[in-house]
């Protein structure tokens, strides 16, 4: 996911469509190669963009703690946690699209 690759990066107008095939397609995971692999070994969270991602932008601490407790020790997927940074960024641009929409000629 970089801005050197407009496909990949991710951007205030995007839809959630495409926030969810651009974190699925892009977002390199700390998982393992395979689910017995992650269950046994769990993520590398020092890779994984899906878990820097939500460092910055999910506000409840505890979750965040308990999702890389959970990922860290195989007992969550990468998928769910790149379901979780869908939801989590989705809404974060639907709530600056929404305010963005409010801005008139009189604001500017």
């Amino acid at each position: 996911m970089s801005a050197s690759d407009p496909n990949s990066a991710i951007y205030v107008t995007d839809n959630s469509k495409q926030i969810k095939a651009k974190v699925n397609k892009y977002a390199f995971s700390g998982g393992q190669d395979t689910v017995e692999l992650h269950r046994e070994l769990g993520a590398n969270l020092d890779v994984d963009v899906s878990i820097k991602y939500l460092n910055f932008f999910l506000q409840d601490d505890d979750e965040l703690e308990h999702i890389k407790k959970e990922y860290k020790a195989g007992r969550m997927l990468t998928g769910e946690v790149k379901q979780r940074l869908i939801e989590v960024l989705s809404e974060l641009v639907a709530r600056h699209q929404r305010a963005r929409a409010q801005v008139t000629e009189e604001v500017k």
